[in-house]
């Protein structure tokens, strides 16, 4: 997710999760050729497996930024043809390339050429504007997996490009699970993954009850990142403890020390953490510490230590 998923975020919901796979947040090719490298692509060793998101339209491009993640170690690429952004509708990426599949075919293409034996994979929605998603979604999968893809990501929404803001394409244009489910019975040979919607364990298990090869956590997992405390006991069946919240949040103030030592502010580390108490009677105080301008950084985690040891 743009503006999120970065390494601070993805080092912290390692934390709470050992075997999920990360994903980075969105970045454009462009950004990734022609920019900073470092500051785009870096990330902690502890975060594998870890898939970096890519935006884009030009196979040529796409390719390269390819080339540079797999050789960065990134564990997975995937394109990314579901975002409803302005930003990203005004550069004719994201969900706008559903209305182009053969250029999508083309750009899969040319990414798995670059990446070797590193998986490409395509996170889509099922359809945009006024497609008929029973019309589209199979065809759009069986074009694109002739590229070499096997895994698609598909969040189980239209996107409506005129009319909703992103914020509401995440929400109002009804989830159609069941469409999503088809496609997996209608391509054994293929990963679908359902995202879309899902807010608890429960529900992630009664999905993975179904035939889709598995599920991925969006927004959820960023404003209420606590969901994923139980992803490794619940999902992956791993029995030994992986820690509580509080342990999380004690190793996410160590890495802030650490961050600190090298030229990090840790503001834009501790944004990431607001959602970790959401529900709790602790979490007002939590969060008013995590934004209080007023104190300095190094007296803010002495503060956070002393208030998770309290809690």
């Amino acid at each position: 997710m743009m503006d999120c998923t970065d390494r601070h975020c993805r080092f912290f919901h390692r934390q709470l999760s050992r075997r999920a796979l990360l994903y980075s947040e969105m970045i454009v090719d462009r950004a990734i050729i022609f920019g900073e490298r470092q500051r785009f692509l870096r990330f902690n060793p502890i975060e594998h497996p870890i898939a970096l998101q890519l935006g884009g339209n030009e196979p040529r491009l796409l390719a390269e930024a390819t080339k540079i993640a797999v050789d960065f170690g990134y564990d997975e690429v995937n394109l990314n043809v579901g975002c409803p952004s302005s930003r990203v509708k005004s550069g004719d990426f994201g969900a706008a390339l559903m209305r182009k599949i053969d250029l999508v075919r083309s750009c899969v293409e040319a990414m798995k050429n670059s990446a070797g034996k590193t998986p490409v994979t395509v996170k889509s929605r099922i359809a945009v504007d006024d497609q008929n998603p029973v019309e589209v979604l199979p065809d759009f999968i069986a074009k694109v997996a002739n590229s070499g893809c096997n895994v698609f990501i598909i969040h189980a929404r239209k996107a409506l490009l005129e009319g909703l803001s992103p914020k509401d394409n995440r929400k109002v244009p009804p989830l159609q699970y069941p469409l999503v489910y088809e496609m997996q019975n209608n391509f054994p040979e293929l990963d679908i993954i359902l995202n879309g919607g899902l807010t608890n364990l429960e529900n992630i298990k009664s999905c993975l009850a179904t035939p889709v090869a598995g599920v991925m956590i969006g927004r959820e997992a960023y404003e209420n990142p606590s969901i994923l405390l139980g992803v490794d006991k619940e999902i992956f069946d791993q029995k030994e403890h992986s820690g509580d919240m509080k342990d999380a949040i004690r190793n996410m103030i160590e890495y802030c020390h650490r961050e600190q030592a090298e030229g990090t502010a840790i503001k834009g580390i501790l944004k990431h953490l607001k959602g970790a108490f959401k529900g709790q009677a602790n979490s007002k105080n939590f969060k008013r510490l995590l934004f209080c301008n007023q104190t300095v950084d190094s007296e803010k985690l002495k503060k956070l230590s002393s208030l998770i040891t309290n809690y």
